[in-house]
C-alpha cells in the first residue's frame, strides 16, 4: 500500500475527519481507478470538504495554508509574475504565483506532494520554489482574477513597448502622426490593436468605471479610470500605440479618422456578459495628440428609485410631495457628475404613467425610459432648449424635463410653462440651493415670476461609500473634527483598502442632499433682491440641512468617511 495514502488516511481518522469505513471505501474506489489521488477521492465521496483536504495535506507536508478569508491569494507584484508562470501553465496545473523575494518565488498549489510539478516550476522561473498550500477552487478562483482581463490587459500594454536584446526599453520617437491615412487605418485594424481595445473597455466595465480617460503625453499614453468618482491610473500602452488605439475607437464610433484638428462626438453600443452598454465618446486636440473619454452607460445598473437615492425619510416626503404638485418649477443643482440627472430621471419615472404626457429635452440622453419621449439636442439644426421647449408647448405635455437651463430665454420658457398648468423640471449648475435663485435672477429673471413658478430647490453631491469589507472602525480627534459636526457615537469609520474595493477603500457611491422649498418669507426676501446670506439662513431656519450637514448624517451612519465628505461639499456661510 502507498505510504503517502496510508499517512494521508491516518491524519484524516486522526482528525476526527473520516471513520475507517470511508477511508477503506475510498481506498477501494482508489485501487479500481488508478491515478486518482486519495484526498481528491475524499472530497469525491463527500467525506471531507476541500479545506480539510488542504488543511490536512498542509500538516502532511508542514506547508502552510492559506485561508481565503485572508485574501492572501492575491499576487502582490502582477507585472512581474504575470512573466515568471504564463497563464496557461497556471492554469493547468492550478499553481499561483504570490509574491517574489530574492531567488524565492512563493506559490500557492494544491498538489504539494506533486515533486515534478515543484521541479518544472523550478526550471521554468529559475527559482527556488517555497509552496504554500491551498484549496484547488480558490486557486482557480484567484487564478481568474490575476490572469483574468486585468492581467491580460497588463500583459498586452507591456507588450507593446519595444525592447532591446537585454530586455531594455528602447525608447521612442513620436513619428505616427505622419502616417497616411490607409496606414492609420491599417494599424487600427491589426489584432493586437483590437484585443487591446476590448480588454480595455471589459476591464472599466469590471471595475465599475462611469468614463475611460485616453491622453496621448509626448513621451507615453496615460491612460485612467473614473471610478465612484475618482479618476485611477491603469496600464498605458506604448506611445507608438497611441494613435492606433484612438482610430480604433473612432472607427467603431463612426467618426472621421482623418479630421483631427477639431472635437468629435459619437457613440457605440456593444453586448458584453449579457448586458447592453452604450458607450458616449468625445475627442478633443491638443498639443501632444487627440485626448479621448468614453462615458460608459450601462443600463443594468441603472436605479430609477427614489427611495434607494440615499435621501432620509423626511427629505424622501418633501421630494415626493413637491414632484407630485400639478404645476410649477422644480430645480437640481449641482456640478458636472453629481447625479443631477438621475435624480431627475427617477422623479419622472415615479411619474410615468399612461395619464401623463412626458416630454424631455436634454444634451445629451443618458438612458432612454420607456413611456417618455425624450428629445437629443441638436445646436447644428437649430434645435435648441429654447426651441424644443416652444414646440413642447404645442405637444399637450403635462410634465416638461429641460436638461439644463442655460440662458435666459429656456430660463422664461420654462417659468412660463410652470405658470400655465405644467411641471418643469431642470438643472442649474450652483454651488447650493439657495444660489439657484440668484443664478435665475442673475441671467435676467424677474424675481417676481422667479417666486412665481418656484416650488423647490435640490442641490446634491455624490460621495464614495466605504468599502463593507474593509471599512476600519477609530476613534477621531475632536480637535480635527469640523466645528459644526456632531458626533452621534464615539467611533466613526474610515478607508483602509482591500482587494474587493481595488485598494481604495471606497466601493459605490451615495447621495447627499440640499433641499430647500419656498415659503412666504423666502418669496418676500427674493422679491426684494435680498443678500444671499440672508435667504439661505431664512431657509436653515425652515428646516433646510445643508449638504454638511446631510454629509455627516452619513458618516455618524459609518456610510462614509469625514474625509469623503470633506472632498466633496463646498462650505458655505451659516
Amino acid at each position: 500500500m502507498n505510504k503517502f495514502n496510508v499517512k494521508l488516511g491516518s491524519i484524516f481518522l486522526t482528525e476526527g475527519l473520516i471513520t475507517q469505513e470511508q477511508l477503506d471505501r475510498a481506498m477501494e474506489f482508489q485501487k479500481q481507478n488508478a491515478g486518482q489521488l486519495l484526498g481528491e477521492i475524499l472530497v469525491k465521496l463527500g467525506g471531507v470538504s476541500e479545506k480539510d483536504l488542504a488543511i490536512v495535506l498542509g500538516k502532511q507536508f508542514n506547508i502552510p495554508y492559506v485561508p481565503t478569508k485572508e485574501l492572501i491569494l492575491r499576487p502582490s507584484d502582477s507585472e512581474t509574475l504575470l512573466k515568471l508562470i504564463p497563464e496557461e501553465i497556471a492554469r493547468k496545473y492550478a499553481v499561483l504565483p504570490l509574491s517574489l523575494s530574492l531567488n524565492y518565488l512563493t506559490v500557492a498549489l494544491s498538489a504539494p506532494g506533486d515533486l515534478i510539478l515543484l521541479d518544472n516550476l523550478r526550471k521554468i522561473t529559475d527559482l527556488y520554489i517555497h509552496p504554500m498550500i491551498a484549496t484547488k477552487s480558490d486557486i482557480l478562483a484567484a487564478i481568474e482574477k490575476f490572469y483574468g482581463e486585468g492581467g491580460m490587459l497588463k500583459s498586452a500594454m507591456a507588450a507593446s513597448y519595444k525592447t532591446d536584446d537585454r530586455g531594455v526599453m528602447i525608447k521612442e520617437e513620436a513619428a505616427e502622426e505622419s502616417l497616411g491615412l490607409d496606414n492609420i487605418v491599417a494599424s487600427a485594424e491589426k489584432a493586437p490593436v483590437i484585443r487591446m481595445t476590448d480588454l480595455l473597455i471589459r476591464q472599466a466595465i469590471k471595475e465599475r468605471a462611469s468614463d475611460i480617460h485616453i491622453e496621448p503625453l509626448h513621451d507615453r499614453v496615460k491612460i485612467r479610470f473614473r471610478i465612484d468618482g475618482v479618476l485611477h491610473a491603469v496600464p498605458s500602452p506604448a506611445k507608438s500605440m497611441a494613435l492606433p488605439l484612438i482610430s480604433r475607437l473612432k472607427i467603431i464610433s463612426k467618426l472621421d479618422i482623418s479630421e483631427k484638428r477639431l472635437p468629435q462626438d459619437g457613440h457605440f453600443r456593444a453586448a458584453i456578459d449579457k448586458r447592453d452598454i452604450d458607450f458616449r465618446v468625445s475627442t478633443i486636440p491638443t498639443i501632444t495628440g487627440e485626448k479621448m473619454v468614453m462615458r460608459i452607460l450601462d443600463r443594468s445598473t441603472l436605479e430609477l428609485d427614489l427611495s434607494k437615492f440615499g435621501f432620509e425619510d423626511q427629505e424622501l416626503a418633501l421630494i415626493r410631495k413637491a414632484i407630485h404638485k400639478p404645476y410649477g418649477l422644480i430645480l437640481v443643482t449641482g456640478p458636472t457628475g453629481s447625479g443631477k440627472t438621475t435624480t431627475l430621471y427617477g422623479a419622472l419615472s415615479e411619474l410615468n404613467d399612461i395619464e401623463k404626457n412626458i416630454i424631455t429635452i436634454e444634451d445629451p440622453i443618458e438612458y432612454q425610459i420607456v413611456g417618455i419621449n425624450q428629445v437629443q439636442v441638436k445646436p447644428t439644426i437649430g434645435l435648441t432648449f429654447a426651441a424644443g421647449l416652444r414646440a413642447f408647448l404645442r405637444q399637450d405635455p403635462d410634465i416638461m424635463l429641460v436638461g439644463e437651463i442655460r440662458d435666459l430665454e429656456t430660463a422664461q420658457i420654462c417659468v412660463k410653462a410652470a405658470m400655465t398648468g405644467h411641471l418643469v423640471f431642470s438643472t442649474l449648475h450652483t454651488n447650493d440651493a439657495p444660489s439657484a435663485i440668484n443664478r435665475l435672477i442673475d441671467i435676467g429673471m424677474d424675481p417676481f415670476l422667479v417666486i412665481s413658478s418656484l416650488i423647490m430647490v435640490a442641490a446634491q453631491r455624490l460621495v464614495r461609500k466605504l468599502c463593507p469589507k474593509c471599512k476600519e472602525a477609530y476613534k477621531p480627534n475632536p480637535a480635527l473634527l469640523p466645528e459644526t459636526f456632531k458626533p452621534e457615537s464615539r467611533v466613526l469609520y474610515k478607508a483602509r483598502g482591500c482587494p474587493e474595493c481595488s485598494m481604495t477603500g471606497y466601493r459605490g457611491r451615495a447621495a447627499i442632499f440640499e433641499l430647500m422649498l419656498l415659503n412666504d418669507r423666502i418669496e418676500e426676501l427674493v422679491s426684494r433682491k435680498a443678500p444671499l446670506a440672508e435667504i439661505r439662513a431664512e431657509a436653515r431656519k425652515a428646516g433646510m440641512r445643508t449638504l454638511e450637514e446631510s454629509g455627516y448624517r452619513k458618516v455618524n451612519s459609518g456610510e462614509t468617511s469625514m474625509e469623503e465628505i470633506i472632498r466633496v461639499t463646498v462650505t458655505t456661510t451659516s
